[in-house]
């Protein structure tokens, strides 16, 4: 079987994770990386033994030899730099959000349809030990009917700098960076219900920047479960770690992160089931990350579309968009 050549677009933290991924599996080869600056490229590539680096995308676009690009630049060029890739021929994973609005996520989904390709986004949480434990839990209707969640993305006494903090560059602040973890991992544990409704505020609190740090969202979901997310950075306190979740149905409780069932026996009487699940090294763990580079090689190989891909990518920058919108008039916004 030929190798499975990928090209790297950024060198920044998250672009270590895939590379670690990338490289555990069999018939895969890193061909190249792209930095903004020629001595990070240099420096990245040396630590993972890849042959080309670049500053620019033109000499990826051009290669035909390259099957796929990762692609975990700043938000801003997700869309215009995936949509270049599809044109030219190349299977497209995208760090999340998929884009910096639902508009840019709809270019996308029109790119990959016209010239055949494939295009996954990476909210990872899908991948996790913990999370699929509680979404078969919800799924085998042990916890009764759902009808109120719980989800986090929140920093505590810390938050990011750089283009994070730019409007331009990343389409909004902690929402867009940590909000869209909770609100992707929870609708993954409910089956992916489609949102009916959404109301938000959204504030800045904690530094000079132009965008947000500070978010509470309820969003209705057309199963008739309520969802409540936080997003924050810089918080004093948060009440679990990134995508931590909480399920309350009719006949028990679920949490993730600590991951647990409590489940109702009577009245004013529970039993706590803690299952028995790897040990986590990091709470993002890089198994994660492997296991999601593992899934998007398969689906190159068997062209197969990848979820989360096109749809869950869209519908959380719907989700993301529709806050702002309530934000800003303070209505609710209707899908």
């Amino acid at each position: 079987m030929r190798n499975i050549k990928i090209a790297l677009i950024g060198a920044g933290y998250i672009a270590d994770f895939h590379a670690r991924g990338l490289q555990t599996i069999l018939n895969v080869e890193i061909v190249a990386v792209v930095a903004k600056e020629l001595q990070e490229a240099k420096y990245f590539a040396i630590k993972y033994n890849i042959k080309e680096i670049y500053t620019n995308i033109s000499d990826i676009l051009k290669n035909d030899a390259i099957d796929a690009v990762i692609i975990g630049t700043p938000n801003q060029f997700h869309a215009p730099y995936a949509i270049e890739f599809l044109k030219s021929g190349k299977d497209v994973f995208l760090e999340k959000p998929m884009g910096i609005s639902a508009k840019e996520g709809r270019q996308i989904a029109e790119a990959a349809k016209k010239y055949d390709q494939l295009v996954m986004v990476g909210h990872m949480w899908r991948f996790d030990i913990d999370t699929n434990y509680l979404k078969d839990s919800v799924a085998s209707g042990k916890l009764g009917e759902i009808f109120k969640t719980k989800g986090y993305g929140v920093h505590e006494n810390w938050g990011p700098s750089g283009w994070f903090t730019k409007k331009l560059l990343a389409g909004g602040g902690a929402l867009a960076d940590m909000g869209v973890h909770a609100i992707d991992t929870i609708r993954y544990i409910l089956g992916d219900p489609k949102p009916a409704k959404v109301y938000a505020r959204i504030s800045t609190h904690f530094g000079d920047y132009d965008v947000d740090d500070t978010g509470i969202m309820i969003i209705t979901w057309d199963n008739g479960t309520e969802s409540i997310i936080e997003s924050g950075w810089w918080h004093p306190h948060m009440d679990g770690p990134e995508a931590s979740s909480g399920i309350w149905g009719t006949k028990g409780y679920a949490n993730l992160f600590p991951t647990y069932l409590k489940m109702t026996t009577g009245e004013d009487s529970f039993e706590k089931i803690v299952p028995k699940l790897p040990e986590r090294e990091d709470h993002c763990d890089q198994v994660i990350y492997t296991k999601q580079m593992e899934y998007f090689v398969n689906c190159i190989k068997t062209r197969q579309q990848p979820s989360p891909g096109l749809i869950e990518g869209q519908i959380v920058l719907d989700i993301v968009d529709a806050a702002y919108k309530s934000s800003e008039t303070g209505e609710v916004v209707n899908f």
